[in-house]
This record gives structure tokens, C-alpha cells and sequence, in this order.
């Protein structure tokens, strides 16, 4: 398998606290995402050159599945163990990535669009480089 293949991801377990998101892998392992999620509302863009994660839970706020866009470092075996998914896109090219959330490759941005009726549950997004991370709930009113 090359390190580009799409992945389907599976549900997993997920924490949300006052200091962040804990996504617990099938393999036991755990990826903590830091902070209280900024609020926006859809469609949200990143910012350019991010690697970007969406997390879409379900209703019960207690399991999702979690995304990774045009992710060119892990491998496909690493993501399939974990349980963790991930979409290659063209430029301008769009896909779903669970019913009601899609993302759309924009010039060197990810947007990420959420129909939040459709969707079950919240939907977060997660960007982050060598300089930090950022987190993003996209909600119907960010007032």
C-alpha cells in the first residue's frame, strides 16, 4: 500500500473535556487535541498549508469518526489500525466525509462544510503545522 490510499474510518471513542478532545484509537492509543474549540459557523476554511482532522461525533458527544484531509505522512496501514480515515483531494475537488459534513480542496485551503441538521452529532475541525494547532467547532451561530 502507498502512504496516499483512502481509508474509511471506523468509530472511536472520544472524550470531550474543558481542556481539549481525547480520541482513543483502536490500537489504545490516544491523540489529545488542546483547548476549548473556537466556534464558527460552516462553511469553515482553513488556513493554508494546515494538516486538517475533522471529527464528527455522534449525539451522545461519546464516540465519532475522525478525518484526515490530504494527509501525505501517515501511512495507510498506521491509519487502518487506528481506526482513524482519510480523503485525498484534487485541487477544487469535494467529498463527503460522513452524511451532512464534506470538504472541499480550495486552494491550499481545506473547507469544510457542515449541513449541522443532517450531521448526528458536533462537528470539529483540527489544523495544525510545526508553529501550533488551532481547534474549530463549526455551530449553526457562532454569535
Amino acid at each position: 500500500m502507498t502512504s496516499r490510499e483512502e481509508v474509511s474510518p471506523q468509530t472511536l471513542p472520544i472524550e470531550l473535556t474543558e481542556d481539549g478532545i481525547t480520541v482513543e484509537y483502536n490500537d489504545g492509543r490516544e491523540a489529545f487535541y488542546r483547548g476549548v474549540p473556537q466556534r464558527r459557523e460552516s462553511p469553515l476554511r482553513t488556513a493554508p498549508g494546515r494538516d486538517v482532522h475533522v471529527l464528527v461525533t455522534d449525539a451522545s458527544e461519546q464516540q465519532g469518526v475522525l478525518t484526515y484531509v490530504n494527509d501525505l505522512k501517515t501511512h495507510a496501514e498506521i491509519l487502518e489500525e487506528t481506526g482513524v480515515g482519510r480523503v485525498m483531494l484534487e485541487p477544487d475537488e469535494q467529498t463527503t466525509v460522513f452524511p451532512g459534513v464534506s470538504v472541499r480542496n480550495e486552494a491550499h485551503r481545506v473547507v469544510v462544510d457542515a449541513d449541522l441538521d443532517r450531521a448526528d452529532g458536533r462537528v470539529f475541525v483540527f489544523e495544525e503545522n510545526q508553529m501550533g494547532e488551532r481547534s474549530l467547532e463549526i455551530v449553526a451561530d457562532a454569535e
